[in-house]
């Protein structure tokens, strides 16, 4: 059930933003406060809904688990305060799966604790899909619990409790999917060793042969490669799961970024969806390539100042945006200088 088609409007800081024929990785760019992460987000949180309606014993209805996680993921007083500001305006959010089932979402700026869908026909999902922050969370895994579960407090969202919770189910014993046994055997290669939970001291530790080293003095980047690791390991993930990534490029040294981009392109290659928002040269330029080694439509979503939105394919080459613009004024201005 991978994500095709998705239209936002008037969502918070997205006036309008529609992607359509999406692929197994997608890619959304833009300058600062064009609303990218907020997009990933609002993806997320629908579809996490879906996910979370009637697992278990939860007995809650789609609308109030939607309605919950839309409140958590964007921690507003009221949901009407997602409305973006305007006389009138209301805020329309529409998500399509595979077969045409589709969640289609409609309300105003006086909308306070209940969203009810205008249609509805997704099916149960067993898959589970997570949202990556830029930052780790592994070090603050403990604070993260008390503060979001625990005390109901603002601060860290949603997307962050989630994560946390999934990182706690235990790696799983047995032989796993393929691609993930050869992708985790790549993460670890990348820093060496593993992540693993200490039960008897109630933390995450960063073993590299025979040393232990605390999670607290483990670079960013191997705690960043880490946690899709254990997502991989622990059966989290599954190939019908969709990745929301915000800044892959965060904490990683180029050559690391191209080896992570590879091993995503593995998982979406066995039917893990991707999706990416970034403002790094070497993301755009890899996935190019990838598209380009791998003959795959690899879509990118493109934001503006104000307010526009295009879409293009990273098959059909680089389109005209701000980190290659920016790329070739520097590249300019060293020319000039050595002239």
């Amino acid at each position: 059930m991978a994500i095709k088609e998705f239209e936002l409007e008037n969502f918070g800081p997205l006036k309008k933003v529609h992607g359509q024929s999406l692929g197994s990785l997608n890619l959304i760019i833009g300058a600062n406060s064009t609303g990218k992460t907020f997009l990933l987000k609002a993806l997320y949180m629908m579809l996490r809904s879906q996910e979370e309606t009637g697992r278990g014993d939860d007995p809650r209805d789609f609308d109030e688990v939607l309605s919950e996680k839309c409140y958590w993921t964007f921690q507003v007083d009221k949901l009407g305060d997602l409305v973006r500001r305007g006389a009138g305006n209301r805020l329309k959010a529409r998500m399509v799966q595979d077969d045409n089932c589709a969640l289609v979402i409609d309300f105003g700026q006086d909308t306070t604790k209940r969203i009810t869908p205008v249609h509805n026909n997704l099916g149960p999902r067993e898959a589970n899909s997570v949202f990556l922050p830029p930052k780790e969370v592994l070090s603050l895994a403990k604070v993260i619990i008390k503060s979001g579960l625990h005390d109901k407090a603002f601060g860290f969202d949603a997307t962050y409790t989630d994560l946390v919770l999934a990182l706690q189910k235990p790696t799983q014993m047995g032989r796993n999917y393929d691609a993930f046994k050869q992708s985790r055997i790549s993460l670890e290669k990348m820093f060496q060793g593993r992540i693993e939970f200490d039960a008897g001291n109630d933390s995450w530790v960063y073993r590299k042969g025979n040393s232990r080293f605390s999670i607290h003095s483990t670079a960013e980047g191997i705690k960043k490669i880490a946690i899709l690791d254990t997502l991989l390991g622990n059966r989290y993930l599954s190939p019908d799961s969709i990745i929301f990534i915000d800044e892959p490029e965060s904490a990683l040294h180029p050559k690391a970024i191209s080896q992570f981009l590879d091993i995503l392109a593995v998982l979406a290659e066995k039917g893990i969806q991707v999706f990416m928002a970034s403002h790094s040269y070497f993301v755009v330029k890899k996935l190019h390539l990838l598209a380009l080694q791998n003959n795959i439509s690899i879509p990118v979503l493109m934001g503006d100042s104000d307010d526009g939105w295009q879409q293009a394919d990273l098959k059909d080459g680089i389109p005209e945006n701000g980190i290659i613009d920016e790329s070739i004024r520097l590249f300019e201005l060293e020319l000039e200088a050595s002239a």
